[in-house]
């Protein structure tokens, strides 16, 4: 019989820091959130990340549970060895060369491994969640932003120096509209839920400051509003290429779907496989599932205890 171990996991973004302790079998034994205070800088985001790890060990200490270590998830790109945030998290003010490992360390007295947000969230749907079981997944977030992690043969692959998998700049117009990165024509600029809605905003005449998110835009949708139908259609065409682009470079087991618009429900995800079928090669997406992810907002703390637990990775 093999000993449950236990870790506590964090999932930093730009508006909240939520903290669990999860066993390894992958039940949240307890956990909580916090606001960021993203906007003031990284001392305040330090101290709200510290105030959720003392919870959680205070929670296991009342338990008698003996912690392994911290793992956290964290916007942005992370050194190799998964100890200090280089840059590259425009959600959190200031949040680059942190010494993130050593700060936590110093504080909590427990071994911490930090990775970025998208790669802790694909590892956890890989170890608990819709992707459990397979060696070679693709998991794609779809929000303000689109994020992407890949696992391949059941280790996590970030790029050299840690700093690849950003699906998001994949290039899908060559003669596209400027992006935030400095690219043109990425993915993000066009298939994000933030695209959709200044799409379908664009569409049907409102103003760019339409109190309208993604949610209402499906809504619109499922209604046959025309402006609503014609910005879906595009964003489906945009993300399934960007989808097949994967599949033709990886041939993953799974792609697995999260992010707040993919629980729309099975016709979003079947209008996505449709677009995916047409445009990857049978040869490399014959085998490939797409799913939704089943975690929801637990991903990122499991996926982020499971640097810790999981010896594999």
């Amino acid at each position: 019989m093999t000993m449950k171990r236990y870790a506590i996991g964090i999932d930093l973004g730009g508006t909240s820091v939520k903290y669990a302790v999860v066993a390894s079998s992958g039940e949240v034994l307890f956990n909580g959130q916090l606001p960021a205070f993203a906007q003031d800088g990284p001392e305040a985001v330090l101290e709200q990340l510290l105030s959720g790890i003392t919870a959680c060990r205070e929670y296991a200490a009342g338990e008698g549970l003996e912690l392994a270590g911290i793992g956290i998830g964290t916007p942005g790109v992370v050194s190799a060895d998964g100890r200090t945030v280089l840059g590259g998290a425009e959600n959190i003010a200031g949040w680059e060369n942190i010494p993130l490992a050593d700060r936590v360390e110093a504080a909590a007295g427990l071994p911490v491994v930090a990775s970025n947000d998208a790669n802790v969230m694909a590892l956890g749907e890989t170890l608990f969640g819709a992707a459990k079981g397979a060696t070679d997944v693709v998991f794609v977030t779809v929000g303000t932003g689109i994020g992407c992690g890949l696992l391949i043969d059941g280790c996590l692959y970030r790029g050299y120096r840690n700093r690849g998998m950003e699906m998001g700049h994949i290039t899908v117009r060559s003669d596209g509209e400027a992006c935030a990165c400095g690219g043109v024509g990425c993915l993000e600029h066009y298939a994000s839920t933030s695209a959709l809605v200044r799409r379908f905003c664009e569409l049907s005449g409102n103003g760019k400051d339409a109190d309208v998110d993604g949610k209402d835009v499906v809504f619109f949708y499922k209604e046959g509003n025309p402006a609503a139908v014609e910005a879906m259609e595009e964003h489906w065409n945009y993300l399934s290429h960007g989808i097949a682009s994967m599949v033709n470079l990886f041939a993953p087991q799974r792609v697995v779907v999260g992010g707040g618009i993919s629980e729309a429900g099975e016709f979003y995800l079947e209008k996505l496989r449709e677009g995916v079928r047409r445009q990857a090669m049978e040869v490399c997406g014959g085998d490939t599932e797409i799913v939704a992810a089943v975690l929801g907002n637990r991903a990122g703390c499991l996926g982020a205890a499971g640097l810790v637990l999981d010896k594999t990775r």
